[in-house]
């Protein structure tokens, strides 16, 4: 069965787009750690980051390299944060969070966002994004 993120991607799934290219996407956390909390997949099904092929875990590691710059330059923060645990999800990804403090990093507390807000959002770091 399709991890979600693979239904995200097949479009059966809504997200709040960040960026895309023919290989990865990024989209906000549906249940964030922080306001602007991204994350960035793989179109391509791989559980675990390190079974990536080169050229993929390359091309994962540039683009949110990218998201990350756009991230910073809309969510003022000290810091984007990246995190790579993938216990939830059996597709690989890497979690960009903006950070001013360390307490702000861990899973253990969310955040809730309005939809209207997580539109808004999603679409100024998209905009940012060079």
């Amino acid at each position: 069965m399709a991890s979600i993120f693979s239904r995200i991607v097949a479009g059966e799934i809504p997200c709040y787009k960040v960026a895309e290219t023919d290989d990865c996407l990024a989209f906000l956390d549906v249940n964030p750690v922080v306001k602007g909390h991204v994350l960035c997949i793989p179109k391509k099904e791989v559980d675990y980051i390190f079974d990536l092929d080169e050229k993929l875990y390359v091309d994962l590691q540039l683009f949110s390299r990218k998201v990350a710059i756009a991230l910073k330059k809309v969510c003022p923060c000290i810091k984007v944060a990246v995190a790579v645990q993938g216990l939830e999800v059996p597709h690989a990804h890497i979690h960009l969070m903006p950070l001013n403090d360390p307490s702000e990093f861990g899973f253990g507390h969310h955040i809730k966002m309005e939809p209207a807000e997580m539109q808004a959002l999603a679409s100024q770091i998209a905009a940012a994004i060079e």
